[in-house]
Order: structure tokens, then sequence, then C-alpha cells
């Protein structure tokens, strides 16, 4: 069968359309993407501002136009950070749902954490044993751990790149100096999560999945041993960390020229990186690997096992 999975984030809505069946893979038939960046819409009340809303629904519209054009059997619709936390979240709910007619599912932290754990696992398999994952997005960051699908620890915490550099780095470039507040307040959001995870037993493979991530690995790191193309990459700290004061003296029209930074990210790349270097030095990381898979993978993923489970 055919399945979409609608993904509307903090920077992006995302459809996903693959042909899907019990036991095997997704296999993708489509994508289609709009760049929203939802945090530069929010008001000084943390609302969606009129003109977000609007860029939402039209964002929505042209999703719902390539759904219809695939002839899915199914399209799931869902919502993280960017909606859940804005204080007029329920309207743009409602309005996504009326142009989609049908339910929105509004995701927690913790579910997206979950989801792409879940994506992680299936792409690395049981023998790579216990994973520990990193996944930041435009308006939270995601940690999960454990041994099996569903993690033993998920968390999640409002260090999302879009949200960070609107807090901490509005100045293009924003400059080194700007770059150590940032850092301090990144330390102190996941002082507590750090604890949590650190009390479980060593991975044996640390990933990192999301698109930031995936290009700070095309930028800093190096493609995996036995693996071609961008796949599987490693992302040191060391370099990702060297690569932080030279991105902040850089103004972002010029980042994206940089190896890996597209377009989309080139204004959020700086606070990404260091949320995530921040995040690998609490937790003691010396290397991500990266993995393609991430939430919308795994929501395909869970509803292939909830259709298999009601056809057993």
């Amino acid at each position: 069968m055919r399945l979409g999975v609608l993904d509307i984030g903090s920077n992006t809505v995302h459809l996903l359309a693959a042909d899907i069946r019990a036991g095997g893979r997704p296999l993708a038939t489509s994508s289609d993407r709009t760049v929203l960046r939802l945090m530069r819409y929010l008001t000084p009340e943390g609302a969606i501002s009129p003109e977000g809303l609007q860029a939402l629904t039209d964002a929505v519209d042209q999703a719902k136009r390539v759904a219809d054009a695939e002839n899915l059997q199914t399209l799931i619709a869902t919502a993280t950070s960017a909606v859940r936390e804005a204080a007029n979240g329920a309207e743009a709910i409602a309005r996504i749902e009326q142009r989609l007619g049908q339910p929105l599912q509004v995701l927690t932290g913790e579910m997206e954490a979950e989801l792409t754990f879940l994506a992680v696992r299936r792409w690395f398999g049981w023998s790579a044993g216990r994973l520990m994952l990193l996944d930041i997005g435009g308006g939270s960051f995601e940690f999960a751990a454990g041994a099996d699908e569903l993690p033993e620890v998920a968390a999640s915490a409002p260090l999302g790149a879009g949200r960070m550099t609107i807090e901490f780095l509005t100045d293009d470039p924003p400059g080194e100096e700007r770059v150590a507040p940032l850092r301090a307040h990144a330390e102190t959001t996941l002082a507590p999560i750090a604890a949590r995870f650190r009390a479980l037993p060593s991975p044996d493979h640390v990933v990192g999945t999301s698109k930031a991530i995936r290009s700070l690995a095309r930028l800093a790191g190096y493609p995996a041993p036995g693996w071609s193309g961008t796949d599987r990459m490693l992302l040191p700290r060391d370099a990702l960390g060297s690569w932080i004061p030279r991105l902040a003296r850089i103004p972002a029209s010029a980042r994206q020229e940089l190896p890996g930074i597209t377009a989309d990210r080139t204004f959020q790349i700086v606070a990404a990186a260091v949320c995530l270097h921040t995040a690998m030095e609490v937790l003691d990381i010396a290397e991500l690997e990266v993995c393609p898979w991430a939430l919308r993978e795994g929501v395909l993923l869970r509803y292939i096992e909830s259709v298999s489970g009601a056809g057993s």
C-alpha cells in the first residue's frame, strides 16, 4: 500500500510518500518539502503571527495537492514543537485539520524521540547493540537511548536551532562573543538530561539524525569506513568544535557556499553546531555516527507495525 507521512515541523512542512508492506522496508516514491521556519513568525507572546498562519496553511495546501496526486491509501499528519508550543497552537491545529480534512497528531518531544529511535534501530539493526540518539530540530532537541526498539530513556529539550538562533544569535553574523551565552544556556538546560543518560550503560553506537546534523557531518565529518556517499557519515566532536568560531564569523549568505550547508539551514546552522557540540561535551561523546533515517521513517515503521498487528 502507499502511505504518506506529513511532518509539520519547526523548519519545514515535509510530505514523504512510500510504498510499504509488512516485513519490508519503506520504499519512498516522492518527497515534497516547503521551507517554513515557523520560529521567525512567533510574536513576543509566543503565538504564530497571522502571516505565519497563512504561510503554514499554504504549505499544508501544497502538501495536500501532492498527497492527492500520489493516490495515498493513508495519510498520517504529525506536528512537532513549533505548533504544539505556540500560544495559538489550537487555532493552528484547527486550520491544518480543516485543510487536510482529517485529524492532526501532535507529537510530544518524548514521542518524537521514541519514533526517531525506532527508525535508527531499524537502520542499524539488532546487532548494533545499545544505541544513543541525538536529534536536533528547529524547535527542540531530542535524546533517546536503549538496547531495544523502545528506548529506556527518552527526553526533549527546548534547544532547537531555530529557537536558539532567535533567542541568542540575532545578529548576522553573530560573532564569536555571542556563542558563549548560548553554550552556557545549553549546558544548564542539558544538565538534568545528561545525568539521566550517564546513569545508563555505555552505548555501542552514538547516532545523530536530522537535517542539521547531516549538514554538519558533511561540513566537518567524513564517510564511515566501508560506506560510500553520505549514507553513513561520522562527525567528530573536535572537528565540529573547530568550525564553530568560523561559522559564527561568516554571514548567512556566505555559509551556503560551504560543503553541506543548504540555503534553508544557513541561518540556523551556528546555533545547531553550538547546541550539538555542547551536548556531545556534556554526554562525553567523541564522535557521532549519522543515520539517514529519522522521524518520518519512524512514523512509517510504527504504522506498518500497527497494520501488521491488526491483520494477525
